[in-house]
């Protein structure tokens, strides 16, 4: 292992958080704003790739019952999309929709002025290095958890 790349994540991760970190405490979601626990969803899902309840419920530590209420919460106020899985019609595929996206930025932990402001003292190569390598420290997390069992 890197040591080298491990004291450079733990180094960088920090400044960045510091730099850019939000703070939002809200108990309850409404059709304007999220709570943290809807907006930790909505952060593990995609609009392209769907997921289902159960590996979602499993990576998040959650009971399926708990998860479920906030999925129906979450889908009525139009932030989820819920489809019929096609190959398991009792099962749906969860997936964020257009006003989820909207509503997750907003509810980020990290400021979206403050984070344009830093990728915009980056070139654009620069940018493109910075996400790209974030993209690919996040895809090996979640292959981390999931190889403990925590999808």
């Amino acid at each position: 292992m890197a040591d080298a790349a491990v004291l450079t994540v733990q180094r960088c991760y920090p400044q960045i958080y510091r730099a850019c970190h939000t703070r939002h405490r809200r108990a309850a979601s409404s059709s304007e704003r999220l709570s943290e626990r809807d907006g930790a969803i909505l952060a593990h899902l995609d609009a392209r790739e769907p997921r289902s309840a159960a590996t979602l419920a499993r990576h998040l530590g959650v009971g399926q019952p708990t998860l479920s209420a906030a999925l129906e919460r979450l889908t009525r106020l139009g932030f989820v999309e819920r489809h019929k899985d096609p190959g398991d019609g009792r099962r749906a595929q969860i997936l964020l929709g257009k006003r989820g996206l909207r509503a997750l930025q907003a509810a980020s932990v990290l400021d979206k002025e403050r984070l344009a402001s830093v990728l915009g003292r980056l070139s654009l190569a620069e940018r493109r290095d910075a996400c790209r390598g974030l993209a690919l420290l996040a895809r090996a997390s979640g292959e981390e958890m999931a190889a403990r069992g925590r999808n």
